[in-house]
């Protein structure tokens, strides 16, 4: 019922900014499927009983792949989490849907570019410039809404 109340349905900003946050949100699943498929190929575990069912506890270890795959995936909740937040209310602010739509599509595709190079061990700048790429839009974001917001503090 509340997927389609027409409020929602009709807010052409929030349904860009759905689009992309899931997009983002099934990039991170995928890369937490990677992690999961090289932990098995390295068989390196993070707890005993997976090394236990896996070969052994000698396999209760860590793994510089794995250890890459991690960094990838913390790197993404430390980013997309505030994302969601700043694009949720941005969206509120009744921007024009084709500068919101600029602003999620550059954080979108500044992640899976993040991601693709930090897994894919791309020479360096090539993350950090897709990293700072991703920020711009959210800096963006984030400076709308407090000068949206700086009358009520």
């Amino acid at each position: 019922a509340a997927a389609s109340s027409p409020t929602m349905m009709e807010n052409k900003v929030f349904l860009s900014f759905t689009f992309y946050s899931t997009i983002l949100i099934l990039k991170m699943y995928v890369v937490a499927i990677i992690t999961g498929q090289v932990r098995l190929r390295k068989k390196a575990f993070a707890n005993p009983e997976d090394a236990l069912r896996n070969g052994g506890l000698q396999f209760y270890r860590q793994d510089p792949d794995v250890e890459r795959c991690r960094r990838a995936h913390r790197n993404d909740m430390e980013n997309i989490f505030p994302f969601l937040f700043l694009g949720a209310i941005y969206s509120l602010l009744d921007p024009s849907p084709t500068v919101a739509r600029i602003h999620f599509l550059i954080f979108c595709v500044g992640r899976i570019v993040h991601t693709i190079a930090y897994l894919l061990q791309l020479r360096a700048p090539t993350r950090s410039v897709a990293y700072g790429v991703a920020q711009l839009p959210c800096f963006s974001m984030a400076l709308q809404i407090l000068l949206a917001t700086t009358p009520y503090w």
